[in-house]
């Protein structure tokens, strides 16, 4: 990746005044009482040694905010500082996105509209207009970042096809969150985010990774989590996994074991929200070298 090599400017305030230093009765010297002054902050969003402001002037365009998976704590400043500063907000529930923004007293951007799966096209044409009007507008899922595994992903794509800024604000995800939790292979992994509700289909996406060593990493519902670790069994082999339930909340935990002793323990429970499963990719058994000489016998 190629860092950007611009400079950001600086207000003059920026600079540091140092306090001037006093002689003493003895003629060492001794700071005077003054503090010094704390440097204001940087103009620019993109200067990482700013500190948080409350709000910005952002140019047109579709800003993607990440909200948290479940605890609030985990929303970013950034995140709270372009949600106080976008003219409009499209948002999958706004009565879900209502009671983050209380809860960061944050006044709810007007228009505040919504934005889910079946109205989508819809949503994208107000988008458009509000950006060509020249506003900006924010996006957000009820958790997480819009577009994984939530509405969003077509808006994102056709802003960018039709050369509309846009701009991710990133956050808490439950897939990497997951992952890293596990203990399974972190270098490389497939996310499979919600998988199909019938089995044939299911079996067929898993099918198509059952010979990869990556980490598989899903997403599912609590009513399908017998299920669906019932066909990565049947499909895949009893492999290590982990089912990671109501992360980032005050119940959060992790069940981990073979697939075979987890589809038998989701066999009857039936726990609450959205659920991570995380299962480990193909181990392959180390090539041995033949040794020639094995093959002599020791009378030759």
């Amino acid at each position: 990746m190629t860092l950007s090599t611009h400079k950001i400017p600086y207000l003059e305030s920026q600079t540091m005044k140092r306090s001037k230093s006093v002689k003493g009765k003895k003629g060492q010297s001794a700071k005077s009482d003054a503090e010094p002054k704390v440097p204001e902050r940087a103009s620019s969003v993109n200067d990482v040694d700013a500190q948080p402001e409350d709000t910005q002037s952002l140019k047109p365009g579709l800003y993607v905010i990440a909200t948290p998976i479940g605890n609030m704590e985990d929303i970013t400043y950034r995140a709270v500082r372009y949600l106080k500063s976008v003219d409009a907000l499209a948002t999958e529930d706004t009565r879900v996105t209502a009671k983050l923004l209380a809860r960061f007293d944050i006044a709810k951007p007007s228009p505040t509209f919504s934005c889910f799966e079946h109205n989508e096209a819809r949503a994208l044409s107000h988008i458009r207009s509000l950006v060509e009007g020249g506003k900006a507008v924010g996006l957000v899922s009820d958790a997480g970042l819009p577009g994984i595994s939530d509405p969003g992903f077509k808006i994102i794509s056709t802003m960018l096809d039709e050369g509309i800024y846009v701009e991710v604000i990133p956050g808490a995800n439950a897939a990497t969150l997951g992952l890293v939790a596990s203990g399974l292979g972190m270098a490389s992994f497939t996310f499979l985010g919600f998988p199909s509700r019938k089995s044939g289909k299911r079996k067929s996406a898993l099918e198509a990774e059952k010979e990869n060593s990556h980490t598989i990493v899903l997403y599912e519902s609590p009513h399908r989590i017998g299920a669906l670790l019932q066909d990565a069994l049947d499909t895949l082999g009893d492999r290590r996994a982990v089912v990671a339930l109501e992360l980032t909340k005050k119940f959060e935990r992790f069940r981990r074991g073979t697939l075979s002793e987890l589809a038998q323990a989701f066999a009857e429970e039936k726990p609450k929200g959205e659920i991570t499963v995380i299962i480990e990719g193909m181990v392959r058994a180390p090539r041995v070298k033949e040794n020639k000489y094995q093959k002599e016998s020791i009378n030759d």
